[in-house]
């Protein structure tokens, strides 16, 4: 593909200018870039991808222990220098997982999933057990009670209706919230167990045909996941689990306490087809379908089983049972890997990529994927530092350990490194299933869109006679022009984003699938359905080493804080919608003053940079004002919710998981319904803004300075 590249590079003019590089160097960044863009191999790809989803890797286990040697190795032999963290974490296995429907007739149902024919990795290895990291052990029994997707509105409607869930198994539709909010919902509710099953209308057969013949979840497929809420070691919360660190009791630490199992939908059949209205009569015997109506399901909670679904209670029972490690036994090692560029002009500011290395199973998409494109991405770097092309910034190639358990090995590094981390970290850049289907999407802070853009404007599309991977993403969005997600939670960025603010990137190709954390994932369903030949995940590391050298050498850090300005002033609808659906009336006035004088501080100091790169160096300085700007719109206390999440800008909603919330600390206190505390948190955002103005007043004072000298 080598030629093909070259033939795109030449599109790139010689001179073209770039924000923050003065002319010369961005010449020679261009062409640095467009060398680099070559080197990311398909057929490496191929092989580092087999290789790291050979068998299922667990966080924890001996098979996750192989996957950091296999990557340090690789690491040393692209001549960098390496190192490992390890982290002694709770995180307790089954030793044992059991569901029974009880009645109206007994069966236990076959909770492993199996092997599929023609798929050596699902029949090679040992599964790993149909289980919930994190939920409790236990031995529960009782009527069955259908919650829909166990949201928060889901309870509110079986309330309006006098269903309760108190001594009940509830079964809840994975989607539409983190499974974690389900399990919390449930307990809180007073349920005694919840079954989490994948109906087919979300990601099975109403959706396309499963694999193996076709990307989508077979009937016996099962989610699992993690259901704790928090981020990091529960053992350890806000601080990190190195030695001698005190540990909370597990009665103290923010977990279930019920047994929450995942179910296929196979199963859920068997639990499902049996429930009734109360006081309705069935037909028949045993597991005879009720002639019965449920005037009170709503029309969107009927799922994709070939049988009406009813809420219940009963007359089917379950009864589920789980045992888990105890004692030290409980606890298990994980392991960060790193791999590390030194920089020459500023060894201190790091430029940081980074992708968890652990799985539910093979974890070919999620995220063996990400693991490979990193690879890949510092194969391509550290053979341009071997042709004397060393980076200003130091450049660290990250895989964390445990994120499906909670983001934990991230977390744990965040906590014990945060001093460097927030001091010098410019950029993080998070690939977690970075190759699963042909449609690239990206998330991300405001100030680093632009960059991207730019980026993805120089990377050749993997689909054939496209353009650029830009002209691909641009041809499928609307006349505004692609769109970037913003960054809520639930990877392993949130460390980085919403505990310190460091500004990050997340990208990625998806499309369909159904294998999402099951034994499935693995190498023939990557080849056949989530990326055959590999080229996504080679565009993925194209992509991420181009990225990671424009931020790395440039003179002045590449900040668009105009679009980050005015991404902010159309977001602040979002807290008049927030404020209407509450009934109250409140005043945004400060909010919009801050974020003016944020834009006309960001526009002011984008001409004197301009200005002052067309004549030479910047000072130092400079920069060091501009790692203030965003760190500025956190609050060492965090949000009153949830202390450990900083970041007064985007966040993962608290009562979902995966949805994002604009301006958390204003949004939750309109869901509070507190006018005083609205009030506050109004007044304390704006002031955010002002000092993130005052910041880049300060950066373009350093770069007049340096003029007048």
């Amino acid at each position: 593909m080598r030629c093909a590249l070259s033939l795109l590079v030449l599109a790139i003019p010689a001179g073209a200018q770039l924000p923050g590089y003065t002319p010369a160097d961005a010449t020679t960044e261009h062409a640095l870039e467009a060398s680099v863009i070559e080197r990311p191999a398909p057929a490496i790809a191929d092989t580092i991808s087999r290789t790291l989803s050979h068998e299922p890797h667990m966080a924890g286990s001996p098979a996750q222990a192989r996957t950091r040697d296999y990557v340090i190795a690789r690491m040393k032999a692209y001549g960098l220098e390496t190192s490992v963290r390890s982290y002694d974490v709770y995180m307790p296995y089954p030793t044992s997982v059991h569901v029974w429907r009880t009645s109206p007739d007994q069966m236990e149902l076959p909770l492993a999933e199996g092997p599929v024919a023609g798929d050596s990795t699902s029949s090679a290895f040992p599964q790993i057990p149909a289980f919930n990291g994190y939920g409790a052990a236990g031995d529960v029994s009782g009527e069955v009670v259908y919650v829909n997707y166990g949201l928060i509105e889901d309870y509110a409607h079986l309330d309006s209706v006098g269903v309760s869930v108190a001594g009940k198994v509830v079964m809840a539709r994975y989607g539409h919230s983190f499974r974690g909010i389900k399990a919390r919902e449930a307990e809180k509710h007073g349920a005694v167990a919840l079954l989490i099953f994948s109906d087919p209308a979300d990601d099975g057969f109403t959706r396309g045909d499963v694999f193996p013949s076709g990307p989508m979840r077979p009937e016996q497929g099962v989610q699992r996941g993690s259901v704790m809420n928090d981020n990091g070691d529960p053992s350890t919360p806000g601080y990190p689990s190195t030695a001698g660190a005190k540990r909370l009791p597990i009665a103290q630490m923010a977990i279930p306490h019920i047994p929450v199992v995942p179910i296929s939908y196979r199963n859920a059949a068997e639990l499902l087809r049996g429930i009734h209205d109360r006081g309705a009569p069935c037909v028949g015997v045993g597991l005879a379908i009720c002639v019965a109506r449920d005037p009170e399901l709503p029309a969107s909670w009927q799922g994709g089983l070939p049988f009406r679904y009813h809420v219940g209670p009963g007359p089917v029972t379950a009864r589920v049972a789980v045992t888990i490690d105890t004692g030290t036994a409980a606890y298990k090692t994980i392991w960060d890997t790193f791999g590390i560029v030194r920089g020459t002009t500023y060894p201190d500011e790091m430029v940081i990529i980074g992708g968890h290395r652990d799985a539910w199973g093979p974890g070919t998409a999620d995220n063996v994927s990400g693991s490979t494109a990193i690879l890949e991405a510092a194969r391509a770097v550290a053979a341009e530092v071997k042709a004397g092309h060393r980076p200003k910034r130091t450049i660290v190639f990250a895989t964390w350990d445990a994120e499906e358990w909670g983001l934990i090995g991230s977390t744990e590094y965040v906590e014990d490194d945060s001093l460097r981390i927030a001091r010098g970290a410019v950029m993080y850049i998070n690939l977690d299933v970075a190759a699963a289907g042909p449609n690239f999407g990206a998330t991300g802070s405001p100030s680093l869109r632009e960059t991207l853009r730019s980026v993805l404007r120089e990377v050749p599309s993997p689909a054939p006679d496209s353009g650029t991977v830009y002209d691909s993403w641009r041809r499928g969005a609307d006349s505004t022009g692609p769109k970037f997600g913003d960054p809520g939670g639930g990877s392993d960025f949130a460390g980085f984003y919403n505990h310190l603010g460091v500004p990050i990137m997340d990208w990625g190709f998806g499309g369909p699938t159904g294998v999402y954390h099951s034994a499935y994932d693995d190498y023939l369903w990557m080849t056949r359905f989530g990326d055959p030949g590999y080229v996504r995940h080679a565009a993925a590391a194209r992509i991420a080493a181009a990225m990671l050298l424009r931020v790395a050498n440039a003179d002045v850090l590449p900040y668009d804080y105009v679009e980050y300005a005015t991404t902010m002033r159309g977001d602040v609808a979002s807290l008049t919608r927030a404020a209407n659906a509450k009934g109250m009336t409140v005043s945004l006035d400060p909010i919009n003053a801050s974020i003016d004088n944020f834009e006309h501080a960001a526009r002011a100091f984008a001409t004197s940079r301009d200005e002052a790169l067309g004549h030479g160096a910047v000072p130092e300085s400079v920069n060091l004002a501009l790692l203030r700007v965003e760190r500025a719109l956190t609050r060492p206390e965090g949000l009153r919710t949830r202390p450990w999440f900083r970041n007064l800008i985007f966040a993962a909603d608290e009562n979902n998981g995966y949805a994002n919330v604009l301006f958390p600390s204003v949004t939750e206190a309109i869901r509070s319904g507190d006018q005083a505390l609205v009030t506050r948190e109004i007044a304390d955002l704006a002031a955010r803004f002002n000092a993130a103005a005052q910041a880049l007043n300060d950066a373009g004072t350093a770069l007049r300075t340096k003029s007048r000298a």
